[in-house]
Parts: C-alpha cells; sequence; structure tokens
C-alpha cells in the first residue's frame, strides 16, 4: 500500500485486468472473500502504523479502483453475486474504514454494474466514491488534488513504475469441477439463471428474445461444455411458430435430446424471412464466452447454438484422420453448453 496526500494508507485495485470468472471459478466464492478481509486487516495495521507516524490519528483508507478493460465478462452473474457478498461482509464488520473511493476511467457498461452493486451499498459509503471517466481524473480536481503524483501509478500518467506484471486469464486447468463449488455453496451451474442444452448434428438449440425498443443490448454468457459450436445471431420481424411439444415428455419420459428447442422453420428462408446480425463465432470445447448484441430494429432476435462439423480435406474431399479421431470424442455427435441471457436498456448501456 502507498500513502495518500493525507497520510492514508493508498490500495490499487485494476478490476478491469481481473479475470473475475477465472477466479471464482478456481478459487470459489469463500477464498475470494477471505483475501478481501486480509487487505482490509492489512489496511488497519497501516493505519496504525501511520498514527505513530504522523503524530495524528488516521483509521481509514483510500482505495483507488481502474475501470479500464472493463467489459460484460465482469458482469457474469455469480461474480456479481460474490461481490455484493463480499461488499455485505465488509460494510459489517469494518464500518467507516474506507474513507475514499475513486473510481477511474469507468467505461460504458459501468452504469450496468453500479445498477446492480449500489442499492446494497450504504448511503455513508457511496458518498465517499468519486467517479472519473475517460480521462477526466488527470484535470483539476482528478488525482492530484488526493494522490502525490510521485505516488500515482505510470499506467495513470504518475510518475511511480509499476513493476508488478499483469496476470492475465486464469489457466481452465485451474478451475474446480462443480461439486467441488457447490460444496462451498457456490452454485454456480445449478442455479436458476443457467440453461442447459444439448445440441446434435442437424439439431441446433435456438433461443427467442422479443426486443420491442430498438437498441436494447442482448448479453449472453455461456461455457461449452462438451464438442464444439457455432453461435449464431438473427433477426426475424416475424415470431417463429412456438416449438414443438416432445411427445415422450406427455408420457413422463425423457427425450434423448434433453433440452433442444429449434424455432426456425425449414421453410424460411435466410435473407427472406430472418436475416444474420452477427458473424458466426466458432467455439471450441472448455471454452467460456462473454458477448453483447445492440440491436437496430424492434422484433424477434434467435440465439443458436448449431453443432461444428469437422471440415473435409480441401483436395479429395474425404476427412482427415484427426478430424475423424476428433469426431469419435463427441459421442452421438452431442454438444452440450449452460448459458445465461439478459436483455438491457439502452438508457443502461451508455
Amino acid at each position: 500500500m502507498l500513502l495518500t496526500t493525507d497520510g492514508r494508507p493508498l490500495y490499487i485495485l485494476r478490476l478491469g485486468h481481473m479475470d473475475t470468472k477465472g477466479l471464482v471459478r478456481a478459487l470459489g466464492e469463500e477464498s475470494l472473500l477471505r483475501h478481501v478481509l486480509s487487505i482490509n486487516e492489512e489496511g488497519l495495521r497501516r493505519c496504525e502504523e501511520n498514527t505513530k507516524v504522523f503524530g495524528r490519528p488516521i483509521s481509514c483508507w483510500t482505495c483507488l479502483v481502474d475501470l479500464e478493460g472493463l467489459n460484460m465478462r465482469h458482469l457474469w452473474r455469480p461474480g456479481v453475486k460474490a461481490l455484493l457478498r463480499i461488499i455485505e461482509v465488509v460494510e459489517a464488520n469494518y464500518p467507516e474504514t474506507l474513507g475514499r473511493l475513486l473510481i477511474l476511467r469507468a467505461p460504458r457498461v459501468f452504469p450496468v454494474l453500479w445498477t446492480l452493486v449500489s442499492p446494497f451499498i450504504d448511503e455513508n459509503t457511496r458518498k465517499k466514491f468519486l467517479i472519473y471517466a475517460g480521462n477526466d481524473y488527470q484535470g483539476p480536481g482528478g488525482l492530484v488534488d488526493y494522490i502525490d503524483k510521485e505516488i500515482i501509478p505510470d499506467f495513470l500518467g504518475g510518475e511511480c513504475m509499476c513493476e508488478v506484471p499483469e496476470g492475465g486469464l486464469v489457466p481452465k486447468s485451474l478451475y474446480r469441477t462443480a461439486e467441488e463449488l457447490e460444496n462451498d455453496e457456490i452454485r454456480l451451474w445449478t442455479e436458476t439463471i443457467y440453461q442447459s442444452a444439448s445440441i446434435f448434428k442437424g439439431a441446433p438449440h435456438e433461443l427467442l428474445i422479443e426486443i420491442i425498443d430498438a437498441s436494447s443490448v442482448i448479453t449472453w454468457d455461456f461455457d461449452v461444455c462438451k464438442g464444439d459450436v457455432i453461435f449464431n445471431i438473427y433477426h426475424s420481424k416475424r415470431a417463429p411458430q412456438p416449438p414443438r411439444k416432445d411427445p415422450l415428455a406427455t408420457h413422463g419420459i425423457t427425450s434423448p435430446a434433453g433440452n433442444n428447442v429449434q424455432l426456425i422453420d425449414k421453410s424460411w428462408l435466410l435473407g427472406q424471412d430472418y436475416s444474420m446480425v452477427e458473424s458466426p463465432l466458432t467455439c471450441k470445447e472448455g471454452e467460456s464466452v462473454q458477448g453483447s448484441h445492440v440491436t437496430r430494429w424492434p422484433g424477434f432476435y434467435i440465439l443458436q447454438w448449431k453443432f461444428h462439423s469437422m471440415p473435409a480435406c480441401a483436395t479429395t474431399n474425404l476427412p482427415r484422420v484427426d478430424d475423424v479421431l476428433a469426431t469419435l470424442q463427441v459421442s452421438s455427435h452431442k454438444c452440450k453448453v449452460m448459458y445465461y441471457t439478459e436483455v438491457l436498456g439502452s438508457e443502461d448501456f451508455r
């Protein structure tokens, strides 16, 4: 920790560069909470030390949060849930220890995050927040009013060289299994906000989203649990017919297709009855994908997860040996995804 101009300890958090989903999946909510509590204990210890050094009471610290790089990935719901619990525990056990919170380089998705977390923050604490968009923090009333120039980090235009390397993404090999996470009461996969879907060769899974107001934002977060898929987004002015009910389900028998819904009628023509609004995205097994689409028109949007077939050899039009071996790893040509989607109003996404 560094010091502010009034002798308070300074803690710097580059939240926009953190892999929040990777941290939650690898460590679990409890471990993250323990880490945050240890930081608060360190802050209290530094306050005691500075009280002796400056000869006056110093009982709180300053936190600087750099949001450069913040995007929809950071709005992953289990991660936000973990953040809300951390805020609740810290406010209950360390009241009035935060002197000031400087939020810098807030991007356009910040209002969405703020809408989610601000109701859980005490009103007196919210008054200590100073939020700067873009490079506003560099002008009058910015960082130099609270932190000496020589200890402002170089990545914020200051003179203090920051030699701490950026961590990057948490390797998926370090992710804990769903069972391990459930044992920590973090039900990432079993929470109702996430849906599961099976995708088969010739039978994609499709999700219908009706948009009333143009410029709304469709957001998604999904994990490819098995196989490779192609993710598409389509738009249509007319609603597709409701999916046919599985006749087996009426007799209490589970269909081998599991949760698989197809909405696009086979008689529909691409470019005439419906249109593609995003380029197809190929997603490999084990990948986590987050993204958003700003809608241009009202109507019906269809999110589609499609089985990814291996390409044939260009010269012989026959599959390659590696391709054949890869297809054998996907039993019955089946893929599986876990997904969550949400529609945000345009006013919340500026």
